[in-house]
């Protein structure tokens, strides 16, 4: 990742975008390389500014953030991406995590957190926050398909046991830190164990890695 933060924003608000562009610009860690306007233009973007991180609107008029985030995830090398509502019991927040954003954030958040969140994601560490754990968890236990929690439980049986307590840590919200404290590891060799369960299991990021064990069903 490099040292300054590239962030692409997505909004079809113009004032949305001058605010995140403001807010961002107060951190020099962090540079906003481009806007765009619909979620149709995202992946032109994408080619276009090379992103580490993409600060997407769910609701657009033309393509909506689910969609959008579906076709940047689908990219090569595609860049992380935070997905952004008005609404915290918004449906399309779990689907935009099933398509691969990294996170969510509500738009009325504290500008320090939305910085702390582009950072934190950008690192591919920091912990899911209580209130969207909770919105996946319930959401993912509703799933009437017994299928999915099969192929959950086969895709995790791929992992070593160490990969696993890693996995199940990051499902508990813990963050790397706090992981290896667990189990007498330092946070960058639990980084590297969670690096590799997650090219095993074909998943980028942490949300997907706790939908996963969500629905296997082995924690109860």
């Amino acid at each position: 990742m490099a040292l300054v933060i590239r962030v692409l924003l997505v909004d079809d608000d113009p004032m949305v975008l001058r605010a995140l562009t403001m807010i961002l610009g107060t951190d020099p860690g962090i540079t906003v390389v481009g806007t765009a306007g619909d979620g149709d233009q995202v992946v032109t973007a994408v080619q276009a500014h090379h992103p580490d991180v993409v600060l997407m609107d769910l609701r657009m008029p033309r393509m909506d953030g689910v969609a959008a985030t579906a076709s940047v995830t689908a990219l090569p090398q595609p860049p992380l991406v935070i997905v952004m509502t008005s609404f915290d019991s918004d449906e399309s927040i779990l689907r935009a995590l099933e398509a691969g954003a990294a996170a969510y954030l509500l738009k009325d958040a504290p500008p320090r957190d939305i910085i702390t969140a582009v950072h934190d994601v950008a690192s591919g560490g920091g912990a899911l926050s209580p209130r969207i754990s909770r919105y996946i968890i319930d959401r993912v236990r509703t799933d009437p398909y017994a299928a999915a929690r099969t192929a959950a439980r086969q895709q995790l049986d791929q992992l070593t046991e160490r990969e696993r307590q890693m996995v199940y840590g990051v499902h508990a919200g813990q963050t790397n830190e706090e992981i290896g404290a667990s189990h007498f590891l330092s946070a960058a060799t639990v980084k590297t164990h969670l690096s590799s369960a997650q090219t095993k299991l074909g998943v980028s990021g942490r949300v997907q890695l706790a939908l996963l064990v969500e629905r296997s069903g082995l924690l109860g």
